[in-house]
């Protein structure tokens, strides 16, 4: 479904590779997460995945279509929810998704049926005309969600979707993702939170300083480095050094 090859990101007036060489595969059906401190490379992978900003070099194809020279074609099948809220806090949700629903050229009468149904699916029904500026943070992150939802995509990318949530909230986002992925929806997934990984994810891919450290299924991992968690094959490869700053 994704295959990166030889990827490499710079920024301007950077004194290192942002993305270092990255290469990685995302098999079809499956929770692929994609882990790593700080600074490591994610999410500039997933911008280039998503098509928000241009390798220095490397090939990034989505469902066999490059990104470079197939975008378009490429991206109507990727779902992307942010890591940043991407939502107008003064519009209702429904609002909200209307105007999403739109860009992506979704008729009128299937966007009111899959909004109604996503915002069901999600328990914000009742939310649906209220100011997204009201919103908690969980409910925020659910709606966020549902916006990467709505033109049905094959291949859905989540960039810390469960950041700031509630155990209820988190509860909602992760019986979804199980759901929709037995039915065949592929997810990129990124967390800070590796026990959601180990619970979620098929296959993670661990990176650091914008390269591969290591891949394969948690168990694999866990059995690899002799480790307990994946929390502990985590901190192994990437050090104990924080990497706030």
């Amino acid at each position: 479904m994704i295959v990166i090859e030889h990827l490499h990101v710079s920024y301007p007036k950077a004194n290192k590779k942002a993305v270092d060489g990255l290469s990685l595969h995302v098999k079809k059906g499956e929770i692929y997460g994609l882990l790593g401190p700080n600074g490591a490379g994610k999410t500039s992978t997933i911008k280039v995945i998503c098509g928000l900003m241009v390798a220095t070099s490397g090939e990034v194809k989505v469902m066999a279509e490059a990104i470079n020279t197939s975008k378009k074609k490429a991206l109507t099948n990727i779902g992307l929810a942010p890591q940043e809220i991407a939502l107008y806090p003064s519009l209702t949700a429904k609002e909200n998704l209307r105007f999403i629903g739109e860009q992506y050229g979704i008729s009128p009468s299937l966007l009111l049926e899959r909004t109604e149904a996503l915002l069901a699916r999600f328990e914000l029904l009742e939310k649906a005309n209220q100011q997204v500026q009201n919103f908690s943070g969980g409910m925020k992150r659910r709606l966020n969600l549902i916006a990467s939802l709505l033109h049905a995509p094959s291949i859905l990318i989540l960039d810390e979707p469960t950041t700031g949530v509630d155990v209820q909230s988190r509860a909602i986002i992760h019986d979804f993702l199980k759901s929709e992925n037995e039915k065949g929806l592929t997810i990129v997934y990124t967390s800070h939170h590796l026990d959601e990984a180990e619970r979620l994810c098929q296959r993670v891919g661990i990176v650091d300083h914008g390269k591969l450290l290591v891949e394969g299924s948690p168990q694999e991992l866990l059995s690899k480095h002799d480790c307990p968690d994946l929390e502990s094959v985590f901190i192994s490869l990437t050090g104990r050094q924080s990497r706030d700053h």
